[in-house]
């Protein structure tokens, strides 16, 4: 069975619909809660840069805390302090198979590593 991993919220219906796609498709990877369990910076640094996205794509900027910590401005290495101390302004979910890395944000780019 292929291998892999969720960064996963059971709250966020995007992150459960793409629970469910890996699992569709004969994936059962590792859940990682990442609100329990956070990525490490380096961790996250590596997942955003391997799924060739921007640090400013991986935040959630519709959660109050990015405003509240001024983050509208911010550099990439401040995003991802804040992220690294604030796990719930890490955009979701982050999928990890062995043929690469992607944010499900939409849920379909999540096929290209199946």
């Amino acid at each position: 069975m292929p291998e892999g991993t969720i960064y996963h919220n059971p709250k966020c219906s995007t992150s459960r619909k793409t629970l469910e796609l890996l699992r569709d498709n004969g994936i059962e990877p590792t859940v990682v809660q990442y609100l329990k369990t956070p990525p490490t910076r380096a961790e996250l640094a590596k997942m955003i840069n391997d799924a060739g996205i921007d640090v400013r794509t991986a935040v959630r900027k519709r959660e109050s805390l990015y405003g509240e910590l001024n983050l509208a401005d911010a550099g990439d290495d401040e995003l991802l302090d804040a992220m690294a101390e604030h796990p719930i302004l890490i955009e979701r979910p982050f999928v990890v198979t062995t043929k690469g890395t992607r944010l499900a944000r939409p849920i379909d780019a999540v096929r290209e590593i199946l």
